[in-house]
């Protein structure tokens, strides 16, 4: 089956929606999301949006903040983009009827860790829920806009694809929509598009513990690589450091608000440990944090540190977190007013993703990104909390606008691509072998390229990850495709590419940690880490 839309959105989080609302009264809109369309890495964010809107708070200091976090690496003209186009973006969701929690009649704005004011807008502890029910809704009154749920996209539509054509230039690709299995069906359906936007989210499951959904298995990044695309900076993976110890898959998140309204991080025998770290304590960014509870862990030779709230009230801290207090209660009988939270750190956010400019625009004519999969340059060797979702938003919008400005001069008509291939014979007991790999490179990526690395630990993770690759792209040339062979080849490009751009970066810098260099090289290294 072949579908004919003007602009093609892959993925259904903030930024996808965000966008396709604002494309589609300037021409029909597809979006294809894997499962259903509320499931993305926005719907589980608990924390909230940083932006600057109270009078207290300034565009600077937030510049500043995020600058700071990024540890030299942030484009600083996309982050002043941000900042400064994020209070209207974020108005712009509070009139489709996001309704923010608010104190005293005006936004209530919490604190997150590198922040030096509080500036976080936020839905109690479900923001995320809350802004995706509100675009959805939305989404659902705009007749323009078609959803098919339950499709997977495979790959994108390039030269490689056009009927007779066999050649793929990667100097000058452009591309004119995706295929994508229909998993209800069975069966490979064409999507083509003038414009099309990749918003598939991050890559959380290429890690063995993490707080991403399921579906976050890097497919936008691994697409985009197969089809020429610049892509940077994917070794800055940055873990949470605070999720609930023992909690199942995905990693249960304790947001980071909890230590902005006062949590203390301790010791298993009650001693606090983050002043040995950072003169911000339980408030320093993400990167420090993690890196100090996994030197905690390590020299204590414990499988957790605990969080502490036993020292503020417990009615305040239902009010503030009622969604962790419920599920900490209920699902695993923590009351958390009482008892202090045991938490690890678990992979969250991929700070890289494929390169854009400032207007989403990548490297390939025709192919925008927005949100966890693309890479601004807002977040250089570390995210800031809360900057995510608002960067979804600043970059959505305008990604939209250029990609309208792309219609209107868009000359010519779609090539002929070539129909799916999908011969070959699927066997099962094959099938049980290769799913393994899907946890050997979750495995793989926990133990050698993790919160801390080494020179030997990226080797042997290289060597093991390539072994994997070729097996499964082998397997994937000669087999029908299936929703996990499509994941799992996917998951296996982006833990070659974490590996292999932190082989390049001799250095520690923000979340990336050798301990064979200890200090970081701005002579050598004050750069972004491209593979193409």
């Amino acid at each position: 089956m072949i579908h004919r839309f003007d602009f093609l959105v892959i993925g259904s989080g903030i930024a996808g929606l965000s966008y396709a609302l604002k494309v589609a009264s300037h021409g029909t809109v597809a979006i294809i999301t894997k499962k259903q369309k509320a499931e993305s890495n926005t719907n589980y964010a608990q924390g909230g949006v940083a932006a600057v809107m109270a009078e207290t708070d300034s565009f600077e200091l937030h510049i500043q903040d995020t600058l700071a976090t990024g540890v030299g690496l942030c484009n600083t003209t996309a982050v002043e983009t941000m900042v400064k186009e994020g209070p209207t973006r974020l108005k712009e969701l509070i009139d489709i009827g996001v309704e923010f929690t608010q104190k005293n009649s005006k936004l209530d704005l919490g604190r997150e860790g590198g922040h030096s004011v509080n500036r976080i807008v936020h839905a109690r502890d479900l923001t995320g829920q809350e802004i995706e029910r509100a675009l959805l809704a939305k989404i659902a009154s705009t007749s323009n806009i078609h959803t098919f749920e339950n499709h997977i996209a495979i790959d994108l539509l390039t030269e490689h694809h056009i009927a007779g054509k066999m050649v793929l230039d990667r100097s000058n690709v452009h591309c004119w929509g995706a295929y994508a299995l229909s998993e209800l069906n069975d069966t490979v359906e064409i999507f083509l598009a003038k414009v099309v936007l990749l918003s598939t989210g991050g890559l959380g499951q290429v890690y063995l513990h993490t707080t991403n959904p399921v579906i976050a298995t890097g497919d936008g990044v691994a697409m985009s690589y197969r089809a020429g695309a610049k892509i940077a900076n994917m070794e800055f993976i940055q873990f949470h450091p605070t999720t609930l110890h023992d909690s199942g898959s995905p990693s249960f998140l304790i947001s980071e608000a909890v230590r902005g309204f006062g949590g203390i991080l301790r010791s298993q025998d009650g001693e606090e440990f983050m002043h040995r770290y950072d003169k911000r304590k339980s408030l320093a960014p993400r990167d420090i944090v993690a890196y100090a509870i996994d030197t905690e862990l390590k020299k204590r030779g414990e499988d957790y540190v605990l969080l502490d709230l036993r020292h503020l009230a417990a009615d305040q801290i239902k009010e503030r977190f009622p969604n962790i207090h419920n599920t900490c209660l209920t699902k695993f009988k923590l009351d958390i007013t009482k008892e202090p939270i045991p938490v690890v750190p678990a992979a969250h956010y991929s700070c890289g993703g494929v390169v854009t400019d400032i207007d989403g625009r990548t490297s390939i004519t025709g192919l925008y990104a927005a949100g966890e999969v693309s890479m601004t340059g807002v977040h250089g060797a570390n995210r800031l909390a809360s900057n995510s979702l608002l960067e979804a938003l600043v970059f959505s919008h305008r990604a939209a606008q250029s990609s309208v400005e792309f219609l209107k001069s868009y000359a010519g008509s779609i090539p002929e691509v070539n129909v799916w291939d999908d011969s070959g014979t699927f066997n099962s007991e094959e099938w049980i072998l290769i799913s393994h790999n899907s946890l050997e490179v979750q495995q793989i990526m926990w133990d050698y390229v993790g919160i801390v690395r080494s020179d030997l630990r990226l080797e042997r993770a290289f060597r093991r990850s390539e072994l994997i690759r070729n097996e499964v792209e082998t397997f994937y040339k000669k087999t029908k495709v299936t929703t996990g062979l499509i994941e799992l080849r996917n998951l296996v490009v982006c833990a070659t590419l974490i590996i292999r751009s932190a082989m390049k970066r001799k250095e520690s810098r923000g979340l990336h940690v050798n301990t064979d260099y200890h200090k970081r090289d701005d002579e050598k290294f004050l750069c972004d880490t491209v593979v193409d």
